[in-house]
């Protein structure tokens, strides 16, 4: 959708769930890019005086830095829900966005910091009973009660739905990249807090915490902005220089060779 189409749906409420991110390489907190996208996806379809952003968690001054971050992007202000760290933060976010009226909720797909399982979109939408699409690329139009976007599927393929509204979405990497954070707009901003309800995460209290391991490797997908990129992403074929064809072995030979691959592979260890 163009800016000079942001007229057509001036009555859209809208509202962007904003998290602390941490830098890839300095593992410092900054905003976090799958959610700056979902904000600049939101600032592509109202005004900036008609976008509201939401937080919910702590707000200490380093993490108060980084959310500023999306103030930056053009919008006057970010409301905070303050939630320990031990909260369910669901709850608190069903009630806020009920209270401010919001029709569309914007959300990156998954965090950089904390769980980052990326499910908070999916129980918010259960427990608010509303319709639910994951990976948006792009939202085209919004008519009425309903709106038809563009959704981005392995490969740079792209899926058109019609949506009913109200709704959330969430944001990944296909959508278009965030804007830069203006330094003056981001210390301008307001950071408004609010209290809210805090509901422990019994779930979370069983878990058993552990150091990372090494997962096996993934099929790698890809996701292109660009018909160039999806054109040149469906054609492509599957790289392997070191590929072996084997014909008349017997069942044992075989499963012995692909379990040796596998090995290789560090699928199997």
């Amino acid at each position: 959708m163009r800016r000079e189409d942001i007229k057509q749906v001036q009555g859209l409420k809208v509202a962007a769930l904003v998290s602390v991110g941490r830098h890839p390489v300095t593992g410092r907190p900054r905003r976090a890019d799958f959610d700056a996208r979902a904000v600049e996806m939101g600032l592509s379809l109202v005004a900036p005086e008609n976008m509201s952003l939401l937080h919910a968690g702590e707000c200490s001054p380093e993490r108060e830095s980084a959310l500023r971050g999306y103030l930056g992007m053009g919008i006057g202000a970010l409301d905070v829900l303050d939630q320990p760290p031990e909260a369910d933060i669901v709850p608190a976010l069903e009630a806020r966005l009920r209270e401010m009226g919001a029709r569309l909720v914007l959300c990156g797909a998954r965090g950089e910091m904390g769980e980052a399982s990326g499910l908070v979109p999916f129980l918010l939408a259960e427990r608010l009973g509303w319709s639910l699409v994951s990976g948006l690329a792009q939202i085209e139009s919004v008519d009425g009660d309903s709106m038809t976007v563009l959704q981005a599927l392995p490969r740079g393929q792209r899926r058109r739905l019609k949506v009913r509204l109200p709704a959330v979405v969430t944001v990944d990497a296909a959508a278009q990249a965030a804007r830069q954070s203006a330094y003056g707009p981001a210390r301008r901003g307001e950071l408004r807090r609010i209290e809210g309800e805090v509901t422990p995460d019994a779930a979370a209290r069983d878990w058993n915490t552990a150091p990372a391991k090494k997962r096996p490797k993934r099929l790698k997908i890809v996701k292109a902005a660009s018909a160039r990129d999806r054109f040149k992403a469906a054609a492509a074929k599957a790289e392997g220089g070191g590929g072996q064809v084997l014909t008349g072995l017997s069942p044992q030979a075989g499963a012995e060779a692909i379990l040796k691959l596998l090995r290789e592979e560090g699928v199997l260890r």
